[in-house]
């Protein structure tokens, strides 16, 4: 294994190689992809990614579509908002 690395973090392994600009990109998504996610189910924060798109709850085992590297895509949520905001302007309940 490397070394520690301050300011790099997860990028560390890439080392010199690839540039600047595309070690940050990569450096973003893998830290939002290895991360924990609150459940929509349980309400705790174990949801975690199993493959591109899969992602499961080590709490309660359910598993869930979502983005290849966060949970929630900010498509998701748009799309999310305007079919609540159509439900609620034709008087829908859920």
């Amino acid at each position: 294994m490397g070394t520690h690395t301050k300011k790099v973090g997860i990028c560390g392994k890439y080392g010199t190689r690839y540039g600047a600009t595309l070690r940050k990109v990569i450096k973003k998504m893998e830290v939002t992809q290895h991360a924990t996610y609150g459940c929509t189910f349980c309400g705790k924060n174990a949801v975690k990614r199993q493959s591109t798109g899969i992602w499961k709850c080590m709490r309660c085992k359910k598993t869930m579509a979502g983005g290849a590297y966060v949970l929630s895509t900010s498509a998701a949520i748009t799309v999310r908002t305007a079919i609540t905001r159509m439900r609620k302007s034709k008087g829908i309940e859920v």
